[in-house]
């Protein structure tokens, strides 16, 4: 067998054995190795490079980053801010049409600054969110798509665990990947809030608000709790600002590398949940979640450049590469066919697995047609994100309805995201017709 076919075999037993629930990082592992054997025909060379790998792999300071984020967020959990977030982002929009479901949204996208994890977003604006809406009678449907489609702002606004993990992939700045997807964020958050308004006005029943006899939209009764005044609510929701501009205002001026924002990052949320009531217990807990998710990664990243190795040794990128590029496709044909397969795969692989299997695949294509790689990475994780939010994996469902328990249905809340699914689309045909949205921030630094 060829080099090329012993690839190809590789590539096509990976998917099937996580289609069969075997482990991401041991499938790619596994079958890397043996790729590799099967290629040289001595096992002592697969041994070795896998040796070599596991050393080098994760070993570079930069690498740090990633505990310090998953770190961050875990200390931004324990410390409640969240609720004070949505109380505030509420406070300011309840007047607007749909105005519960606007600050969701916003409460997600501030949140997200913070996190990087769309699945933690998810969870905790569940708990959050949606006890207020359906005290306002909000329709369930309503209500559980604007908590899913708006948690997904967790990886696209920085700092984010799948920027990180593309910008190791691809050797990508992290730091510049972090501006990058600022405005797209930005973009998808504002396509979300002028969603809901519509949907609010189209459907007023849909935000527990009915027509009179003359066609007036009216609310719903409900009784209001007290009053709270400006300068409380904006006094318990400044911290995380703070948080974030310390962050990645930091990174943006010069001051901090990726790296050293996370620490910062770090530090100050730790001091943050400490100042809430965070005791040893709760602080236990933070670390040992940090760890967990951490090794997790870091494991995947190591199987990761031991399958982009394989795929290098055997000559496949180059040839995929060549021959697409030697194809009558054009560019655009192209991206949408990589965006199809991403969408597909996000229907039974979650977004970090899909991130270190096609990347390798993908890059050279990238080379060939000139793509910026920045603008790329941020068109790959939303259109990523859209699988979250698919049937039948769709992570952020699932931890919605581990979070909310009985009452709802997973078909319910899959039923909920369409139209939030649908203004994804819509940002990702905006952004790939203005790549200058993902790298104008980028360019400044």
């Amino acid at each position: 067998m060829s080099m090329i076919t012993v690839a190809v075999i590789s590539v096509i037993c990976l998917f099937t054995l996580i289609l069969f629930g075997v482990h991401i990082g041991f499938s790619l592992s596994l079958m890397s190795f043996i790729g590799i054997w099967l290629m040289t025909e001595k096992i002592q060379i697969a041994l070795s490079i896998l040796a070599t790998t596991s050393f080098e792999a994760i070993r570079d300071y930069t690498f740090a980053v990633i505990p310090l984020f998953v770190l961050m967020g875990c200390f931004m959990s324990q410390s409640g801010v969240a609720k004070d977030l949505f109380d505030a982002m509420n406070y300011f929009i309840k007047k607007l049409p749909g105005g519960l479901g606007i600050a969701t949204v916003v409460s997600n996208a501030v949140f997200a600054a913070v996190t990087g994890v769309s699945v933690a977003s998810a969870a905790v604006f569940a708990r959050i969110c949606l006890p207020e809406m359906s005290r306002h009678r909000y329709k369930p449907g309503f209500a559980l798509g604007a908590v899913g489609g708006s948690s997904v702002l967790g990886m696209l606004i920085p700092p984010s665990l799948l920027m990180i993990v593309y910008g190791m992939l691809s050797e990508t700045s992290i730091g510049k990947l972090f501006l990058a997807g600022i405005v797209p964020g930005l973009i998808l958050a504002g396509i979300y809030c002028v969603g809901i308004i519509g949907m609010s006005i189209a459907k007023p029943e849909l935000t527990g608000r009915a027509k009179n006899a003359g066609g007036k939209v009216i609310s719903a009764s409900v009784e209001e709790e007290a009053t709270q005044n400006f300068l409380m609510v904006s006094l318990r929701a400044l911290p995380i600002f703070i948080i974030v501009i310390l962050v990645l205002g930091g990174i943006w001026g010069g001051f901090f590398t990726p790296t050293e924002a996370s620490a910062v990052g770090a530090f100050a949320t730790l001091i943050l949940s400490v100042a809430r009531g965070m005791r040893p217990k709760g602080l236990k807990k933070v670390l040992l979640e940090t760890a967990g998710t951490t090794s997790s990664i870091l494991f995947l990243l190591i199987s990761a450049q031991m399958y982009s190795r394989m795929l290098t040794m055997s000559g496949a990128t180059v040839a995929l590469a060549n021959m697409v590029q030697n194809s009558s496709l054009g560019a655009g044909i192209v991206l949408f066919m990589i965006c199809f397969v991403l969408i597909l795969l996000g229907c039974v692989l979650d977004s970090t697995s899909i991130l270190l299997i096609t990347v390798p695949l993908i890059l050279p294509i990238a080379a060939a047609f000139g793509w910026n790689l920045i603008w790329l990475g941020i068109v790959m994780i939303i259109v990523i994100e859209m699988g979250l939010l698919t049937p039948p994996f769709g992570m952020v469902v699932f931890a919605m309805k581990a979070t909310i328990g009985e009452g709802v249905e997973v078909e319910d809340i899959f039923k909920g995201v369409i139209p939030f699914l649908l203004m994804m689309a819509m940002a990702v045909v905006i952004i790939i017709a203005f790549p200058s949205l993902t790298t104008w921030l980028p360019s400044l630094q």
